[in-house]
């Protein structure tokens, strides 16, 4: 863990060096969102668009940290510990790449944006699926509906699917570099989808085990 919030630190640390470094050069109104079509839509006064997205990062590490502490099932995120440090690093990465950008765009480096972000976004919902695969029952980390959380066989069934909606869902939202009209639909729409998806899954296989159990009960008399 000590390698984990000391690789993290660095990354954040690297943020907030790039914003003071190009600080000046930055304009008073600073470009902090873009639509679909990769147009500025919102703006942030000079100080919030320079450093906010490492203060992001750095609270996010905070919770990171507090969460296994916290956790009434913090045993059972002892068994994946190792896919959540890397978790932490992956989303302290991502927050980094789009700070880059930001940064870039703003000093009058123009790009496309929304198509950039496409392959750190797809890398972290690529890993989300990972470490969903991984996770044990728990409050804070994975796919946690009240019928999850009610039963281990749910809950490892429910991710076991999740986890490969997940990863497919990154595949689909690389496609969007090569269709970037469409690139910002592809990555979203397949997220919710699946979001969507296992909800109603750990729904239904509760169901369906609740109904066995009960048959089960039936025969037993």
């Amino acid at each position: 863990m000590k390698r984990t919030i000391v690789l993290v630190l660095a990354l954040i640390a690297a943020g907030f060096i790039a914003s003071i470094v190009l600080y000046p050069q930055l304009p008073e109104q600073v470009a902090s969102h873009w639509n679909a079509a990769g147009e500025v839509n919102d703006y942030l006064p000079k100080f919030w668009g320079a450093f906010l997205m490492p203060i992001v990062a750095l609270a996010t590490l905070g919770l990171f940290l507090l969460i296994p502490r916290i956790d009434p099932l913090r045993r059972n995120i002892a068994t994946f510990r190792p896919y959540f440090n890397r978790f932490i690093v992956v989303i302290t990465a991502f927050f980094l790449y789009i700070h880059i950008l930001s940064l870039l765009w703003n000093i009058g480096i123009q790009f496309d944006f929304s198509l950039l972000i496409l392959p750190a976004f797809a890398g972290l919902i690529y890993y989300a699926g990972v470490l969903i695969g991984k996770s044990e029952r728990n409050w804070f980390i994975g796919i946690r509906t009240p019928w999850t959380l009610m039963s281990d066989e749910v809950w490892k069934d429910t991710h076991r699917v999740g986890a490969l909606c997940f990863k497919i869902s990154a595949g689909i939202a690389l496609l969007g570099m090569l269709i970037p009209r469409y690139g910002f639909y592809l990555a979203l729409i397949p997220v919710l989808c699946s979001a969507a998806f296992v909800i109603i899954y750990s729904y239904a296989k509760y169901g369906r085990l609740a109904k066995e159990k009960q048959r089960d009960m039936m025969n037993d008399v």
